[in-house]
């Protein structure tokens, strides 16, 4: 495939809108929510330049939804289904998240492959139920601390986000937003530098340029991994980094909100 230098690439890339997305994984209660969510919405609501969404856990989702209807920021699940309806007990649809306000969903989080088994094929499964019910994707890629040192960190990601490109194209990819997570960087107090970290970033977006050079130049990519209010900004100068995915960090409002202002533009 045709491949773009990373000059012309970071030339592409300088105005792509920042996006940083809040993962609160399994954690919260009505209570703890509500008193996060009086913290942070007044000042995210008054950044400029960067978009800004909320993941809370499935039984949330109203709860947090009603609480921005009036905000600027977006709500987002951690998972979905692949199927619209039937016999799948604990399991939610696509077009159910979109009925509640959704507008992100986390897909193929390594919790998710890691924890639960979850597939190329079923991520990218996934992916096309996402897209077809309306909703932004946001694809979760990376490696472990054993491939890292194997070396085979692009192969790994490249055979993740091909799984994806089998099934909907380069078109797929349009509204979609993709997540470099190292998984030795998550929940670990570890992260890549920013110099790793826009080396795989570079190495997406160079894949995707390969197949469609308007796309593959526009595609939100975000880092996920440890991020913190103090190396946000570090990170996000880097010129293939769009914003992060951000898991503990995003349960502290004043983290968050610094993180945010370290992304906006």
């Amino acid at each position: 495939m045709p491949m773009h230098s990373q000059d012309s690439l970071s030339e592409d890339t300088t105005m792509i809108q920042p996006l940083v997305i809040a993962n609160w994984k399994m954690n919260g209660s009505a209570q703890i929510n509500g008193r996060l969510l009086d913290q942070l919405l007044p000042g995210l609501s008054e950044l400029h330049g960067v978009r800004i969404a909320l993941c809370p856990p499935f039984p949330y989702l109203s709860q947090v939804g009603q609480s921005m209807a009036a905000n600027p920021v977006r709500l987002g699940a951690q998972n979905v289904n692949a199927e619209t309806s039937g016999a799948f007990t604990g399991e939610v649809s696509p077009l159910m998240l979109r009925e509640l306000g959704c507008q992100y969903v986390l897909l193929g989080h390594s919790e998710r492959r890691n924890l639960f088994g979850e597939t190329d094929a079923e991520v990218a499964a996934k992916f096309a139920a996402t897209l077809e019910a309306g909703l932004t994707p946001v694809l979760c890629v990376g490696e472990t601390l054993a491939q890292r040192r194997d070396q085979i960190t692009e192969q790994v990601v490249e055979t993740q986000i091909e799984a994806v490109l089998e099934r909907v194209g380069i078109q797929g990819f349009k509204r979609a937003v993709i997540a470099y997570e190292p998984v030795w960087a998550i929940g670990t107090g570890e992260t890549a530098s920013p110099e790793q970290a826009q080396q795989v970033h570079g190495y997406i977006r160079q894949l995707l340029c390969g197949y469609n050079a308007a796309i593959g130049s526009s595609v939100q990519l975000l880092y996920g991994g440890s991020v913190k209010a103090d190396n946000a900004e570090a990170l996000f100068k880097e010129s293939d980094i769009n914003g992060g995915l951000i898991g503990g960090a995003s349960l502290d409002a004043v983290a968050f909100i610094q993180i945010c202002q370290a992304a906006a533009l």
